[in-house]
């Protein structure tokens, strides 16, 4: 791929980069604060280990980007279109993902807590050992999700199509399992057990 820019260790507080033409560039411990990137073109362009703190990304365009171990706290990405984007080892708590297209992406472990996952489709995804904790999944098409080790503790769980996942290992502190659709989910002994309480069984 031919970077067309490269930005190392800068700072930018306030600036905006709407509608801008930001593709195929490169981005490597960069601090980005409060600033705008509505509606940017953003496809192919690398990230790591840069900070995006309260930025707006709203129908930009991230398509087929990678970001290895970058941090996009309280960020918006409102409609942003993320397919096949990739996100390695990312910190993302509080970013708000309404209506955002990312079918086809990849997420690698990291910290997706407090984030507004509605209505995403996620099926399919490997989001092994991932941090959901307290996101709003609500909705979410979780089908044959392998959700090993995830962390959902007191994620709005309700409304997800979850057939075929795989909870084994996973927190599920907070989730009321019984209002779930467990049809063809993968559960360990523990969770069976919880799910046998919460149902009125006494066990053991």
């Amino acid at each position: 791929m031919q970077v067309l820019y490269q930005y190392d260790n800068k700072s930018f507080l306030e600036q905006k980069f709407d509608y801008a033409s930001l593709q195929d560039g490169e981005l490597n411990g960069c601090t980005f604060e409060r600033c705008s990137f509505r509606g940017a073109s953003m496809e192919e362009m690398n990230s790591s280990g840069c900070r995006f703190i309260d930025c707006d990304f709203s129908g930009a365009q991230l398509n087929a980007s990678l970001h290895q171990g970058a941090a996009f706290t309280n960020c918006k990405f409102t409609g942003a279109n993320l397919f096949v984007a990739k996100f390695q080892d990312c910190k993302m708590t509080g970013s708000d993902f309404a209506n955002a297209s990312m079918d086809g992406i990849t997420l690698d472990g990291g910290d997706w807590s407090y984030t507004n996952l509605r209505h995403i489709n996620l099926a399919r995804q490997d989001l092994r050992g991932i941090r959901f904790t307290e996101a709003d999944m609500l909705g979410c098409n979780l089908q044959k999700c392998d959700l090993r080790g995830a962390d959902l503790s007191r994620v709005r769980l309700s409304q997800c199509k979850l057939e075929g996942a795989d909870l084994r290992d996973a927190k599920l502190e907070g989730i009321d399992l019984k209002s779930l659709d467990l049809k063809n989910v993968r559960i360990d002994i523990e969770q069976a057990v919880l799910l046998a309480r919460s149902l009125g069984a006494k066990v053991g």
